[in-house]
């Protein structure tokens, strides 16, 4: 198992830090000096500053002040502290915005924003561009050598799209780069329906409210332009640090089922992924092991966006947050669980937003290692502290991997194309929610997942799951055949195989180039209200469970044999009888089609059965209660094995092997008690 540097040497222990902002406190010495000693106190060794502080650095246009980031730059440096240096492009300064309104972005309702928030700058500005090179330039000039610098963070939480009149002549461009020709884009598009034939290029619009919404090739290549603008935009800022620091690596933190952006794409131009996770713990409306699977998915997710290289965790809350719908704070054990939970998964630091509760604006209420009260006598603080001083003992976890034979296909094009889709239900799609419901049958066995997209290489893996493929690109059929022909498995459901690229119904039949691979014919897609429902059953000759029977809702795939073996039939309506599951031996693998959106427990067995007949590495190999999971980094001498439960009652592990824990170093037999929201770290 290979083991990564994300530092160049620099950095050789997981981090623990958080967001800085001393330019809100500059007027404070007395607080400024507290913050370094309560930063050792808590057992932070990074901070991550300026990412907010444009105003500060350049009070006025051309006019800049440092002196005050020399300070406490040097402060942490000479207290053991290393520092993520942040652009500050994230929010401009109202000089900018007055002198310059062209920075300021229009909405698709063609409403041009006013100065204030955050991210609300056109991508396309040169005007824009230009200053923030500058500045960067400055950043780069003055701190690119100084020894506590360990990391440029670029920006904060890229996000949103702009729809003013460069940007509109940037998306022209674009569509002329792709498609060359009018004639081109029309048939692309198929825009002769309703007469929406374009003759001009200067005609093209982006979506509107009050416009076009009707085209969704349209629809989706403005989505497609907008994420490559936005890290075009990325591009030129991140220029004068790679020049003057091209040995400082680079990162811009990613955001939580953003959909706004192709991070695929995006990845390929940072050095080290980082994102900022903030689940709703403890919610009445969804179970602490349901939030659990959803968190795990995306640490997945960001750890695959560079094959396996460990991420950060940039942004945590290490109590609560102040923007969800109800702010609840963490119950004892979860700080630990939840920020342990991402190690396991791949991160390579645990830090918080924020470090120091500010007196005022929209963050105030939001959790932070130091509350208002300003000492380290809190819940929370002791909290961090605790987990700073485990941290610094599970060191050698640091730059270790994850190694999976599963992989989920989560796409985030395809997400796009689901979404603008009017059909076969305005609601309830949930195509995320669909992955995530096939995803968590493997977390609840402790089985390692790879979250990708439907561009990435699937040879490597053993079983890849890809479910509601809506959009098919031109090579990934292709490539699925020849991973199954090789003896790979995939699993496929209803709504699969529908459009190519450009959101073209595929002739000659669903789902499309994949109807061999699959050996059936998707000949109609039933709709269920909400009340509705089907059952499927288990014909006896299946390698489930025999005369099983499962409910199906939401979606009801009619489909006809044309090779495929029968594994479940309807049980009722006028489609009773005809298969709702289906397996095709195609070359040395075999390719399953699950055609009804079925209750959780058909999902449960169904995968249950898959990773028994494909012989599945376990983190454990016993099987895991309810509520518990284990995840497993390696590097070529050890396993690091993570025991999490998240349920809210104890639970015994049995073991078929002697494990040492890793702190204590005692050897576990037999079995291992874990209490309510209790993480061990075991190694083998």
């Amino acid at each position: 198992m290979q083991k990564y540097d994300l530092f160049n040497g620099k950095v050789n222990n997981l981090l623990h830090g958080a967001d800085y902002n001393p330019d809100q406190w500059l007027h404070r010495p007395d607080i400024l000096e507290k913050d370094i000693e309560l930063m050792k106190k808590a057992n932070c060794n990074v901070m991550s500053l300026g990412i907010f502080s444009w105003s500060t650095l350049e009070p006025e246009e051309g006019q800049f002040q440092f002196e005050w980031l020399d300070q406490i730059i040097n402060n942490l440096y000479q207290n053991g502290i290393n520092v993520i240096l942040a652009t500050p492009s994230g929010a401009r300064p109202d000089w900018l915005a007055a002198k310059y309104p062209e920075v300021l972005r229009v909405n698709a309702d063609r409403s041009k924003n006013l100065f204030g928030e955050r991210h609300n700058h056109c991508y396309t500005s040169p005007v824009y561009r230009e200053k923030i090179k500058i500045i960067n330039r400055k950043l780069a000039e003055r701190y690119g050598n100084h020894p506590a610098v360990i990391m440029w963070h670029v920006s904060n939480e890229y996000g949103g799209d702009c729809h003013c009149e460069l940007c509109q002549q940037d998306f022209r461009k674009w569509l002329q780069n792709k498609y060359g020709s009018l004639e081109n884009l029309n048939r692309s598009w198929w825009s002769s329906f309703w007469s929406h034939t374009y003759t001009d290029w200067q005609n093209i619009e982006s979506p509107a409210p009050q416009g076009m919404q009707s085209v969704h090739g349209l629809a989706l290549d403005w989505k497609r332009f907008s994420s490559d603008q936005t890290i075009e935009f990325y591009k030129n800022e991140i220029e004068p640090l790679r020049e003057i620091s091209p040995e400082i690596p680079i990162t811009t933190n990613f955001m939580y089922k953003y959909i706004g952006l192709n991070y695929w794409k995006f990845a390929q131009e940072v050095d080290v992924i980082s994102w900022d996770s903030y689940p709703s713990w403890h919610s009445d409306y969804e179970t602490d092991i349901n939030r659990a699977v959803d968190s795990a998915f995306m640490h997945d997710m960001f750890r695959s966006l560079k094959d396996g290289k460990p991420f950060l965790l940039m942004e945590s809350t290490p109590s609560k947050t102040n923007w969800q719908s109800v702010a609840k704070l963490k119950r004892p054990g979860m700080h630990k669980l939840s920020s342990l939970q991402a190690i396991a998964h791949g991160s390579d630091s645990v830090q918080y937003f924020q470090w120091r509760k500010s007196r005022g604006g929209v963050e105030k209420f939001h959790g932070s290692v130091v509350d208002h009260v300003g000492n380290e006598n809190t819940r929370v603080f002791k909290d961090v502290s605790e987990l700073g001083a485990e941290l610094q003992k599970i060191t050698s976890i640091t730059g270790t991997s994850v190694k999976a034979e599963v992989a989920v296909v989560f796409d985030q094009e395809n997400r796009w194309a689901i979404n603008e889709a009017s059909g076969p239900r305005q609601e309830k799609k949930d195509y995320l929610k669909t992955c995530l419901s096939h995803y968590k049958n493997f977390w609840q066995q402790g089985i390692s997942v790879d979250i990708i997209n439907q561009e990435k290489d699937f040879s490597k893996y053993k079983l890849v799951i890809a479910p509601m493929l809506y959009l098919l690109k031109e090579d990934t059929a292709a490539r699925l055949k020849k991973f199954v022909k090789n003896g790979g498995t995939v699993v496929s459901t209803y709504w699969t195989g529908i459009v190519n690229e450009n959101d073209l119904c595929f002739l000659g039949g669903f789902p499309g180039p994949l109807r061999d691979l699959f050996a059936i014919w998707s000949e109609e897609l039933d709709a269920l209200y909400d009340q509705d429902s089907n059952q499927i059953v288990i014909k006896d000759n299946s390698e489930l469970k025999t005369g099983q029977e499962y409910e199906a809702k939401t979606f009801c795939d009619l489909i006809q044999l044309e090779g495929a073996e029968v594994l479940a039939e309807y049980k009722s309506d006028f489609y009773a009888g005809r298969p709702a599951l289906t397996v095709n031996d195609y070359g040395k693998g075999k390719a399953y089609y699950i055609a009804s959106r079925n209750e959780e427990q058909f999902l449960k067995d169904f995968y249950y059965s898959l990773v028994s007949k494909l012989n599945l590495s376990k983190t454990i190999v016993s099987q895991l209660p309810e509520g518990v999971t284990a995840q497993k980094r390696s590097d070529k001498n050890y396993d690091y094995i993570f025991l999490m439960n998240f349920s809210q009652d104890e639970k015994k592990v049995d073991l078929t092997e002697e494990l040492m824990e890793f702190v204590s170093g005692n050897v576990i037999k037999d079995s291992i008690i874990l209490e309510k929201y209790e993480v061990k770290i075991l190694k083998k």
